[in-house]
């Protein structure tokens, strides 16, 4: 176990408190992350906790010319699917935001029957934490976004993912034009019971 002052406890603070959901629309246009610092934003996803360590997070890159591909795939089938509910402004977001982007990486999680649904999902969510907070720690924007085809069976073959499997939606990544301003959280007492006896 590390001991407590054999890292920076301060800076670890700092770099909780400064994480934001930056979108797309914040990203500085066309310029893009090295794959390695993607690739190391995802090996610290890789050590989320995760019960009887079923590992459940899944993750498909897409960047380039990917990009384009996965905004044809979600801006169509999105078409197809709404039905009476279409709504254009929502089908050219859908076409529009992945090229916004440096990255964007889709969050899946592999079903493991032994351990509850609930504490997979939990264990990706961690994961995306982690990748959340390196982003942050590189300076980068980052976006965990669960709209659009997110929840639609249709999209899981599209990333690997079978029937039983979730798809949690997508984590955009690029370099920020403005950094965010100061955030805000209500009171930790407001949320915290104590019990000492």
């Amino acid at each position: 176990m590390l001991h407590p002052t054999s890292f920076d406890t301060q800076e670890f603070n700092r770099l909780i408190r400064a994480r934001r959901s930056i979108q797309p629309v914040q990203f500085v246009p066309g310029q893009v992350i090295p794959d390695g610092v993607i690739e190391q934003l995802l090996e610290n996803a890789n050590w989320a906790p995760t019960h009887k360590r079923t590992e459940p997070w899944r993750f498909v890159v897409f960047s380039g010319a990917g990009l384009q591909k996965l905004a044809d795939f979600q801006a169509t089938l999105y078409r197809e699917r709404a039905g009476e509910k279409f709504q254009q402004g929502k089908y050219e977001k859908l076409a529009a935001n992945p090229l916004r982007c440096s990255h964007v990486i889709a969050i899946g999680m592999k079903r493991h029957a032994e351990v509850p649904e609930v504490e997979e999902i939990e264990a990706v969510a961690c994961a995306v934490q982690n990748l959340h907070l390196s982003a942050t720690a590189y300076g980068l924007g980052g976006y965990w976004g669960s709209g659009g085809i997110t929840y639609l069976e249709e999209a899981k073959p599209f990333l690997g993912l079978g029937p039983d499997d979730r798809l949690l939606g997508f984590f955009s990544l690029g370099y920020v034009q403005q950094q965010p301003g100061k955030n805000i959280r209500k009171p930790l007492a407001e949320k915290v019971a104590w019990v000492r006896e």
